[in-house]
C-alpha cells in the first residue's frame, strides 16, 4: 500500500518538529479530534473499526499543569517514558485525578521498578527477564498486578531497545512463572525516516511475529495488542494491524528536549548521529 499524502506531511512534520504547542483545553480537544479522524481514515482504507485502535496520548517532558488541560480535554491514560517522570506526575496528581492512569513505555532499569509497581497501569517496554524479575518482586511487595507488553526490536537497530525478533518465543515461554505480570502483546519502534516502506517494513514483522507465536503462545500469555506506531507514522502503523498508537507531539506539541535524553546508555558516541528512538512519539 502506497503512503498517503497526509501521512507523509505527518513524516516531515515530525522530523522537523513543527507540532504547534497545545495551551488550552480548546487545543487539546482540536489536537485529539484530529489524530482521531487520522485513525479513523487509516482504518477504513483497510477495513478496519476505529474502535480497535487506542489512542494512547505520550505526556513526556510535558509538566502536570499541561496534564491536568489534556485531562479537562477528556484523556484519562498518558504514556511517559522515564519511569520518575511518570512517579512524579503520579504524585502531584494522583489524589486531584484519581482516575488518571499512567502507562510507561520507555525502557526500565531494575533500580526503577519500584516506581512502575507504584504508579502504573501498564508498562510497554519489557525486554530482559532481569526486569520481569525486579517488576514481579515490587508488584508482589504492592499487592497488584501489571499489563505489560513484549518490546521487540523490528528494525534491528543498535540504538534501540528490545529483544531481536528471533528471541521472543523462548522469552515468552519464560514470563507465565511471573504472576503479577499480565502479558497483553508486542510493542515495537520503527525506524526514524521518511521512507515509508521503510517504516511499514518494521509494523510488518512485528505483526507477523504475532501471528507465527500465537500458534503455541504459552497459557496465561495473550498476544492481542500491538502497540506500535508514533506521531509521524501511526497511520502506517494502523494499516498494518496496531490495537495502541503512541502520540504525543500531534496532541501535545512539539518537545524542546534533545534526542539524546532519551539515549540508551552508552550508545550516545557511537550512534549520536542517528535519531533517538522515542523522537516521534
Amino acid at each position: 500500500m502506497n503512503l498517503n499524502d497526509s501521512t507523509t506531511t505527518a513524516l516531515k512534520n515530525d522530523q522537523h518538529n513543527c507540532w504547534p504547542e497545545a495551551e488550552s483545553v480548546e487545543r487539546f480537544r482540536a489536537n485529539l479530534a484530529a489524530v482521531n479522524a487520522r485513525i479513523a481514515a487509516a482504518c477504513a482504507r483497510v477495513g478496519r473499526a476505529p474502535s480497535e485502535v487506542r489512542l494512547l496520548p505520550v505526556s513526556k517532558t510535558k509538566p502536570a499543569e499541561v496534564v491536568r488541560l489534556a485531562y479537562a480535554a477528556g484523556v484519562r491514560i498518558f504514556g511517559e517514558n522515564k519511569p520518575q517522570e511518570a512517579h512524579t506526575k503520579w504524585e502531584a496528581l494522583c489524589t486531584e485525578l484519581p482516575d488518571l492512569r499512567w502507562s510507561v513505555i520507555g525502557h526500565l532499569q531494575t533500580n526503577k521498578a519500584k516506581l512502575v509497581a507504584r504508579c502504573a497501569s501498564e508498562f510497554q517496554a519489557l525486554d530482559s527477564l532481569r526486569v520481569a524479575e525486579a517488576l514481579e518482586r515490587r508488584l508482589q511487595a504492592e499487592g497488584r498486578g501489571l499489563d505489560v507488553f513484549v518490546q521487540v526490536n523490528t528494525s534491528g537497530e543498535a540504538n534501540k531497545y528490545g529483544l531481536p525478533p528471533e528471541e521472543v518465543a523462548a522469552f515468552l515461554r519464560e514470563l507465565p512463572s511471573f504472576s503479577a505480570l499480565r502479558v497483553r502483546g508486542l510493542m515495537t519502534l520503527a525506524v526514524f525516516s521518511d521512507d515509508a516502506e521503510r517504516v511499514r517494513r518494521c509494523f510488518v514483522v512485528l505483526r507477523e511475529l504475532r501471528e507465527r507465536l500465537r500458534q503455541d503462545a504459552p497459557s496465561r500469555i495473550s498476544l492481542d495488542e500491538l502497540s506500535m506506531g508514533m506521531s509521524g507514522d501511526f497511520e502506517l502503523a494502523i494499516e498494518e494491524g496496531a490495537s495502541v498508537v503512541r502520540v504525543g507531539q500531534a496532541i501535545f506539541g512539539a518537545r524542546a528536549t534533545p534526542d539524546s535524553h532519551y539515549w540508551p546508555s552508552g550508545a550516545l558516541e557511537t550512534e549520536k548521529a542517528k535519531p533517538s528512538e522515542d523522537s516521534t512519539a
